[in-house]
């Protein structure tokens, strides 16, 4: 595993007593030392194949100066922007979620609401997806008055003593919560509790709510990364849109892949049923189809019947990785969507839950060095690891691999 290198800010406050996850400790430019065998001078190891993708700019890696706060990011008149790439077949709201950070879910759905906001000269709707170079209109927002904090119902205490057990670092800025498999990160239809609505719980003096920056799938376990203030969630979402965060999750699939290094790079586009949602892999060209690049690698192996792979997302598009994984044939132990190998069967003691832990992420921390947050297997996987035999402690060979 990669060296954690503590900040020079005060001791945050980190679930020390969890024996399994580790905290994550940012890492200062001024005041790390060369890591452990490295010669001096030399950079750090990244992800393999990461210097085929496109990289974030040096500074935004390395600065420590602060970012305008998001006041200063919110459009004072009409503007007019164009629609990237990255933000293909991204929804309205979510569109205008990543790009201010801070706005309210009221607050979006009432511009969108009112047709405020227009997308090539036409009303939509929230939930509406964007295409690449499409025209959005964006009026002047701003941000609501944030509501007063006042004193916990024994509800929501317990609520709060349920994120904090879920808590594996934070700071003043940051919170990085192992979200277990199972528990939604916002909310749909008939969704009572999830991730969002339990942030509420966590108003500070001046009623600032923490920000979701990131998601993860219902049914997938691990690193969540949310943000405390305006100031951290501008910063992180930024972080995000220039892909200068580093992921790496780790599945349990069918069948052994070859090669046991590779890259999937396809197109994906939501595919609408009767029941059911789903990515499929579709063209250049089709409608709603975005880009998409996993990095796999195999770290260890069943009896060939199964094997523990370590996947490197380089674009954030869907359950990309669950319609990857099944496109080359091994898709995710336990996966409702995408399991459709017939007559196999799951190995005595296994549970048919989704094998997928979002393990690892890496993203340059608001105030300066490097978050670098690591979840342990939630208890369904841990069970599996125990009954094939598999070190959780084993090499990984994406998160270790060397630059060249």
């Amino acid at each position: 595993m990669s060296r954690r290198i503590k900040r020079t800010d005060p001791k945050p406050r980190s679930r020390d007593e969890r024996k399994e996850a580790r905290p994550f400790k940012a890492r200062s430019a001024k005041t790390a030392g060369p890591r452990s065998g490295a010669k001096p001078g030399a950079k750090p190891p990244r992800f393999a194949g990461e210097r085929a993708e496109r990289r974030a700019p040096k500074a935004a890696l390395e600065t420590s100066a602060p970012a305008k706060p998001v006041e200063a990011l919110l459009p004072t008149k009409v503007q007019t922007v164009t629609v990237t790439a990255d933000e293909n077949n991204m929804r309205v709201d979510r569109f205008l979620e990543a790009r201010f950070p801070g706005l309210s879910f009221s607050h979006i759905q009432r511009v969108v609401r009112k047709g405020e906001l227009r997308v090539d000269g036409k009303r939509v709707d929230s939930k509406d997806r964007l295409e690449e170079g499409q025209s959005v209109r964006i009026p002047p927002l701003k941000l609501d008055t944030p509501k007063a904090a006042g004193p916990l119902s024994e509800a929501a205490q317990k609520t709060l003593a349920a994120l904090k057990e879920m808590t594996i670092y934070e700071d003043d800025d940051v919170l990085v919560l192992n979200k277990p498999a199972g528990l939604a990160v916002q909310g749909g239809s008939g969704m009572t509790r999830h991730i969002d609505q339990m942030l509420e719980v966590m108003r500070d003096s001046k009623g600032q709510k923490p920000r979701l920056v990131h998601r993860i799938d219902r049914e997938t376990s691990g690193c969540l990364l949310i943000a405390k203030t305006r100031f951290a969630a501008s910063h992180l979402t930024g972080a995000f849109r220039s892909r200068s965060a580093r992921k790496v999750y780790w599945a349990l699939v069918p069948g052994l892949p070859k090669p046991k290094q590779g890259r999937i790079s396809t197109f994906l586009a939501k595919e609408e049923g009767e029941d059911d949602t789903i990515m499929r892999i579709a063209q250049h060209g089709d409608e709603g189809a975005s880009h998409a690049v996993t990095y796999y690698a195999v770290v260890e192996t069943a009896g060939n019947k199964l094997t523990w792979v370590s996947l490197k997302p380089v674009t954030g598009r869907t359950h990309q990785l669950r319609a990857h994984m099944e496109h080359i044939g091994h898709p995710i132990v336990g996966d409702p969507k995408y399991f459709n190998i017939e007559n196999w069967q799951l190995p005595g003691g296994l549970q048919n839950r989704l094998h997928l832990l979002a393990r690892r992420i890496v993203i340059p921390h608001p105030r300066g060095g490097v978050i670098d947050a690591t979840a342990p297997l939630p208890p369904h996987m841990q069970q599996s690891w125990n009954l094939l035999g598999l070190d959780a402690s084993r090499f990984d060979p994406i998160e270790n691999a060397p630059e060249e």
